[in-house]
Formats: structure tokens, sequence, C-alpha cells
């Protein structure tokens, strides 16, 4: 079983869009971040269940989608890296994950 790490990148980006979204209703936000962890468990037994990230082109950097959110990863050994909790609206771009784990990845 793969060992679950966070990021402080992807545990600020949950906490920012939890905050966001309790600003319109507190249990929705609860309830997202709830969606999230259950999402990110599943990987300790299949960690390769994520996609590739289209961006990166690396098969160790993987991505759950979530509704609106793309949840990257890294798989490294038998540890799974939570990278960034990413509103799908946004752009990506290999530059702005890679930027900021550049020593880990």
């Amino acid at each position: 079983m793969a060992h679950l790490i966070w990021t402080q990148q992807a545990f600020g980006d949950l906490e920012k869009i939890c905050e966001f979204i309790a600003e319109d209703s507190e249990s929705y936000a609860r309830l997202f971040a709830l969606k999230v962890i259950a999402s990110i468990e599943k990987l300790k037994l299949f960690p390769r269940s994520g996609r590739m990230v289209p961006e990166i082109n690396r098969a160790a950097i993987r991505e759950i989608l979530l509704g609106d959110y793309r949840i990257i990863y890294r798989i490294k050994g038998d540890e799974i890296q939570i990278i960034s909790v990413y509103h799908s609206a946004r752009i990506l771009t290999a530059s702005s994950i890679l930027k900021k784990h550049k020593s880990s990845l």
C-alpha cells in the first residue's frame, strides 16, 4: 500500500478552495473537502488510477478529476505526493507545476 504525502502547496490549495466555497455554504465546503480526501485515499491501493497530466506528459505525474477540479499527484516509489488541487478553468502549464516542485520532481 502506498503512503500519501501532501505538499504544502496542495494543502494550501484545498484550504483556499474550501474557504471560497464556505462563503456560500460551510456544509458544501466540508463535503468538498471530504470528497477530495476520499478520492486521494483510493490512491493508496490504486496509485496509477489517475490519468497522466497531458500538459506534463510524464508517467509519474498524474491527476484525478473531481468535478471542476484536478488533483495532481506524483508517484515516487511507494509514495504518492499530492502536488496541487487545481480548478480546471485555470490554465495549467508544466512550468507552473514543475517550478513549485522542481527539487522533488
